[in-house]
């Protein structure tokens, strides 16, 4: 019986997919092995780029599947901002991506389509916009002040990039389009962060990949909501 609801739930979640879709997965995940066997990236690298992956490409789709990925890749992303002193991203891990990870669960499960069990998308009003760029704005400003005064490494990417994931995050429960804007200019500025950490002796490539990707998708499932989106009023 659970062997059952099991395979239903996994046909479910894996339902209306594109061929281009599933397939960039293997090639994504080929591509993350090969690079990580070649570079000898360190193994926690490795499992929370392929967890963070698997994490945005679900949520991408709207499924609810992908916080059993975010869940698992937070817990190993906190711990390597840990070792290389990145403090906001830390803080950010444990104490925001986590809880709103499990929150996120309960708040996707009241919101889902019967015949896809894809989440309905929203979008933000013109007015709504403004104040969540002004919001945006100043959060930075705070962050990026709080992690100086800790002697953060990298205080700019790490504080910028902090402060806009708690909103983008916040976002992604709230099923909002504007989120995969927020995630793209976070990931483009953590592309830069963890260029430092390797350059510094750190052995991340598998991290640098996984924000690379990161980027990319943001930009795919940014056009792929917004034309639901436009579909839906039509």
């Amino acid at each position: 019986m659970k062997k059952t609801v099991l395979i239903n739930f996994i046909k479910k979640e894996f339902a209306n997919w594109k061929k281009s879709e599933l397939s960039a997965i293997v090639i994504i995940l080929t591509v993350l092995t090969i690079n990580s066997c070649m570079l000898k990236d360190t193994p926690i690298a490795i499992i929370s780029a392929f967890c963070g992956i698997m994490y945005t490409i679900i949520a991408g789709k709207g499924k609810i599947s992908c916080y059993l990925f975010g869940l698992t890749g937070s817990g190993l992303y906190a711990y390597l901002s840990f070792i290389n002193n990145l403090y906001g991203n830390l803080t950010l891990y444990l104490l925001y991506y986590i809880p709103m990870q499990i929150l996120g669960i309960f708040k996707w499960k009241k919101h889902l389509k019967k015949t896809t069990q894809e989440i309905y998308k929203t979008e933000f009003t013109k007015k709504n916009k403004i104040i969540l760029t002004v919001l945006s704005i100043v959060l930075c400003i705070i962050f990026v002040g709080i992690l100086k005064l800790l002697n953060d490494s990298q205080p700019l990417y790490d504080g910028t990039t902090t402060a806009l994931s708690v909103v983008g995050m916040y976002l992604t429960v709230k099923r909002k389009l504007e989120q995969w804007i927020i995630w793209s200019i976070v990931n483009a500025l953590a592309i830069l962060m963890w260029f430092n950490v390797i350059l510094s002796g750190f052995k991340a490539y598998s991290t640098l990949f996984m924000w690379s990707v990161y980027l990319i998708l943001g930009i795919y499932f940014y056009i792929e909501w917004r034309k639901e989106l436009k579909k839906s009023r039509n």
